[in-house]
């Protein structure tokens, strides 16, 4: 009799503790309350709790991470619009051409008093001289008149209608030439080294290079209108 009375009693607060159980979903955030599932087992509750749970994973799998992605790249000098493909490979035989001339320097001195053509014919050292000159002195100004002009990066700023070309100076640091594009001019004979005359200055650029091709026709001039003018003789006009 005992025995029935305690199986009596733990129904009773198991079937109280389903009325005012609440179970709150955390996608939703709103309360759903046990009092519909009166006299349903333990299984269902635990169904019902699983059946929330994979909601939830669901509403979270379909909610991706935001990820912050920019493509425009923007300085004090403007919109980066051009970055040239061979900038450290230029930089990198300029320093090269630098080096061995340096070291011409050191060793022709060394070479000449070793092998006693200082104390020869001036003939003799001045064709000595004049070889190792040529490949000392000559190379890297040569080479530095036909990179000096490529364009490593350009800039534009859209406001001001303005361009920074930036190039290799003697040093092989960067300079920047600022120009509007009011400035441009276009060679009226191809030249391999010059694609563009920015004033005075010839820049060397890839057309292909350009992330926009809009960007580099704006550069050039193509997209203003274009005119005929034709010219009337002055005789038509008496």
């Amino acid at each position: 009799m005992f025995l029935v009375n305690v199986r009596v009693v733990r129904h009773c607060v198991g079937f109280q503790s389903l009325r005012s159980l609440h179970v709150t979903a955390v996608g939703c955030g709103a309360p759903v309350s046990a009092c519909c599932v009166r006299g349903a087992g333990l299984k269902q509750l635990h169904g019902a709790r699983r059946s929330w749970i994979n909601i939830n994973n669901k509403m979270q799998s379909c909610c991706p991470p935001t990820r912050c992605l920019s493509t425009s790249s923007h300085s004090e000098d403007g919109d980066l619009i051009y970055t040239g493909s061979l900038g450290t490979a230029v930089r990198g035989v300029k320093f090269f051409s630098y080096s061995t001339s340096g070291a011409s320097l050191v060793l022709v001195p060394q070479i000449l008093m070793k092998t006693g053509l200082g104390v020869q014919s001036f003939a003799l050292q001045a064709a000595f001289c004049g070889v190792v000159g040529f490949f000392t002195f000559l190379t890297p100004v040569l080479l530095h008149l036909f990179t000096k002009g490529y364009v490593v990066r350009l800039y534009h700023n859209p406001d001001r209608d303005t361009y920074t070309a930036v190039t290799y100076n003697v040093f092989l640091a960067e300079k920047r030439t600022v120009f509007h594009q009011k400035q441009v001019r276009i060679p009226q004979v191809t030249k391999m080294f010059t694609t563009f005359y920015a004033d005075k200055m010839g820049l060397l650029v890839n057309p292909d290079l350009f992330s926009i091709p809009q960007d580099f026709n704006h550069l050039m001039g193509y997209d203003k209108p274009f005119s005929f003018h034709t010219e009337v003789d002055p005789a038509d006009k008496s």
